[in-house]
């Protein structure tokens, strides 16, 4: 059947705009078009040649997709030999300035003959493939192999969008183009994080990634595979005035539409081939794939011609190396680094080896997940290590063919090996974490910062720099010890670290001895011994506890006590607080080293005392509703409209002391497998324990709730209402609106949304002022902000 003219024109319309949209997009890196229609152009080809076969071409996009899975792959012998590049391995200047005085006692050049040119590119570090165009569409694909003969792999490099299957332009009868397969680093991130996302293999690095989907028998799988391609050089020709010069080439190819790299320059003589290699040198981390070095080729093809070849390789070319990046080692421990926000880091202590540039010893292995999905690392494994430039060495696989017998993977520790606290690790999160906070030495500097921070403690003068020797010379180890400071400590703590600068101030050097500065921190320190309650909770670094969960916090339990004593769920009934937070503030109070600390600093020696502990919250009592504090237990399938019907029949401290009356919760309603979940959560380690606590915590907050007035609380103009500021405020500074804003029970969000009450707007308001008058948010002045909270109470 012979299909319509007009369905032919159309299909050959098709798949010249498809691979015109192709070549902008993987090639140039500059979009014509946007995805959708793109997507509408290939799906209509896709139908013509389902509904006329004989309309699919060799050059057609639609073969991209790949065919069926091979039994093996076809022998291809080569035309022009796949010849290999003589390897300069002298990685210093000295390398491309012997390749320049090689070339020219070769050419047998005086000293005072001209220089010779050179074109000069990078070194790929993928796959070398060569293509074979015939009257310019792709006929075959194939890998160096041996230099004379490869294996066909069509059908995988068609799946590369950047490898044209048909030319631009005037092409000639036959024409090979030698070039790499490679991938960018991060396609193999990404691919690497989607496929352990999946739970299948990774890929170790680019180089064995690019060759080992380019020789997969199912080109499905190379189809799924980020792979690039740059060419690089000829093979066979066959009717085409061939340019006179390798630079001419790679011009030529440029405009046949196939991707040449932008990295590549003409050069006269030695110095300048030097100067190349150490601009690509600096440029070298930054490209986003990777390269082992750059290669220099004298750039005219009759000077190619007359210098020839030796035995396999080109005597007109070399690959001037720069230091490996990756190298082969084996892993003599791992030891676990906590930093300064308490993050567990397991460290890979490797037999040394050269890499780089330098001695590799140590190579970060960043968290648990990375450790499995590098193989699941054991000490005595063969491992591969990369550094590159300044970055700090990493381990990018495992040779699994390479492990001992004996070995046992790697396993994240229970506890902090640097003070014992019990680790963490929350849901959906990969680091893990010592719950030890300020008592832990590794966090201890940091702790202490945030602790004394100006929206916390707020103490005057404590700068990292005396935090830092405060902790070097082991005159604080917690919190408290800052309230146990004397002038004669800061003084020697002074002292001592000049001494081990070996600075002598010139007030030293004249026997004077300045104490102002010292007595300034002891003032600003006593000064923060009543701070808010608010402040206080927040400083003591909680994680997940910012500055309006800690407000939350404050308001609503009114003493750091109830705070600290209140079970995971009480917390998630308060507003704002969810599981994962009320988790979080649990387990810091439940860590004895954190309660030792708490207690050190609000001892009576100390006299640190929030300023405004007050009775809990009146709207308490409603948060503390058993049918509230079932929902949040973390039951399965016990849903809020099942949690209000077990409240209903029984109460929680009946449920602890007594334990499940199938019966009377069936004759209630409640479904079997609401019932069977419950009764298997109460089965579980410390649940009845749980729920026990909580009916005890409840009962003292009850029983601690203020009196309401016959009339009811007032309630203020501003309480539940969200405030966003932005801009500069007349007399306000951005601190203090929001402090009279919290203070009248409202909120401060930093961002607008459809929740927000009003935004308050100042001088040069910015994307916020725009956001809400695109949402019909109320916007307001500070006059206005002003006159809400003069209002008081409605």
């Amino acid at each position: 059947m012979v299909a319509p003219v007009e369905a032919a024109a159309r299909a050959a319309f098709l798949r010249s705009e498809i691979e015109r949209h192709n070549h902008a997009y993987y090639v140039l890196d500059a979009p014509t078009v946007p995805d959708a229609e793109y997507d509408t152009l290939y799906r209509e080809l896709v139908a013509l040649e389902n509904a006329h076969p004989e309309l699919c071409t060799a050059d057609s996009p639609t073969l991209r997709v790949g065919g069926r899975p091979l039994a093996q792959f076809e022998p291809v012998r080569h035309d022009v030999p796949m010849l290999s590049i003589q390897t300069e391995t002298d990685t210093e200047s000295s390398g491309a300035l012997n390749f320049d005085a090689r070339i020219r006692r070769e050419l047998e050049l005086s000293d005072s003959a001209p220089q010779v040119e050179y074109a000069a590119e990078l070194k790929f570090d993928g796959l070398a493939i060569s293509l074979r165009y015939e009257n310019g569409v792709l006929v075959r694909g194939a890998t160096r192999g041996d230099g004379a003969t490869g294996e066909d792999v069509t059908q995988n490099l068609r799946t590369l969008r950047q490898i044209p299957l048909r030319l631009k332009g005037d092409a000639p009868p036959v024409l090979e183009v030698r070039g790499e397969v490679y991938m960018r680093r991060d396609d193999l991130e990404r691919y690497n994080a989607a496929a352990a996302a999946r739970g299948e293999k990774t890929l170790v690095n680019p180089r064995n990634a690019a060759a080992g989907s380019i020789r997969q028998l199912d080109p499905a799988i190379a189809a799924s595979r980020p792979l690039c391609f740059f060419a690089y050089g000829l093979g066979a020709v066959d009717g085409w005035d061939t340019p006179e010069t390798h630079a001419g080439v790679l011009d030529a190819l440029a405009a046949f539409g196939l991707p040449v790299c932008e990295h590549r320059a003409v050069l006269a003589g030695g110095e300048a081939l030097v100067g190349f290699h150490r601009k690509i040198a600096a440029l070298r981390d930054s490209l986003p794939f990777d390269i082992d070095g750059v290669v220099y080729k004298v750039n005219s093809l009759a000077l190619q011609q007359r210098l020839g070849f030796r035995s396999r390789e080109p005597r007109w070319a070399v690959a001037h190396k720069y230091p490996p990046q990756e190298a082969l080692t084996v892993v003599e421990a791992i030891d676990i680094q906590v930093g300064r926000t308490g993050a567990l880091t397991p460290v890979a202590r490797l037999k040394p080896v050269f890499v780089g540039g330098v001695t590799v010893t140590n190579a970060t292995l960043h968290n648990a997940d990375e450790v499995e999905r590098k193989g699941g690392l054991c000490v005595g494994d063969t491992v591969i290590v990369r550094r590159a430039g300044d970055v700090i060495p990493e381990v990018l696989g495992v040779v699994a063919e390479r492990r001992p017998a004996d070995a046992r993977p790697f396993v994240m520790p229970d506890a902090c090996p640097v003070c014992g606290a019990h680790v963490v690790r929350e849901p959906g999160e990969a680091v893990t974490r010592c719950s030890g906070g300020f008592s832990c030495r590794a966090q201890r500097i940091q702790a202490i910062l945030h602790f004394a921070g100006r929206r916390m403690m707020d103490i005057e003068g404590l700068g990292e720099r005396y935090v830092e020797r405060l902790v070097e010379f082991d005159y604080v180890h917690g919190v408290a010890d800052l309230y146990r400071l004397t002038l004669d400590d800061l003084l020697e703590m002074k002292r001592r670290a000049d001494e081990r600068d070996g600075t002598v101030p010139e007030t030293a050097k004249a026997g004077q001895v300045p104490t102002r500065w010292a007595e300034n921190l002891l003032e600003g320190i006593a000064a923060s011994r009543r701070p808010p309650l608010a402040r206080l909770l927040f400083a003591l670094g909680i994680r997940h506890v910012g500055e309006s969960t800690a407000k939350t916090l404050a308001d609503w339990l009114g003493s750091v006590e109830r705070v600290r004593r209140a079970p995971a769920p009480l917390l998630a009934v308060l507003p704002d607080i969810g599981a994962t937070v009320a988790a979080a503030i649990a387990d810091f109070f439940a860590e004895e080293r954190n309660v030792r600390a708490v207690d050190d600093l609000l001892c009576p020696e100390i006299g640190v005392a929030p300023a405004d502990e007050h009775a809990p919250h009146p709207g308490l009592a409603e948060k503390l509703e058993w049918r509230e504090l079932y929902a949040v237990l973390g039951v399965p399938r016990l849903t809020p409209v099942r949690a209000k019907q077990l409240a209903a029949v029984v109460d929680g401290e009946t449920l602890a002391a007594q334990g499940l009356n199938a019966a009377a919760l069936s004759s209630a309603g409640i479904p079997a497998d609401v019932i069977d979940a419950l009764t298997d959560w109460l089965k579980g380690v410390g649940n009845r324990g749980l729920l026990a606590a909580l009916a005890m915590r409840r009962a003292e907050l009850l029983a601690a709730l203020p009196a309401t007035p016959a009339g009811g609380a007032p309630v203020s103009l501003l309480a539940g209402k969200t405030f966003v500021l932005t801009g500069t405020l007349p007399t306000l500074k951005r601190d203090e609106a929001k402090d009279l804003i919290e203070a009248a029970g409202g909120k401060v969000s930093g961002s607008v949304s459809k929740k927000t009450h009003y935004v308050v707007a100042g001088e040069e308001a910015g994307s916020k002022l725009d956001k809400a008058i695109e949402l019909g948010v109320a916007v307001i002045d500070e006059a206005q902000l002003k006159k809400l909270l003069e209002e008081g109470v409605e």
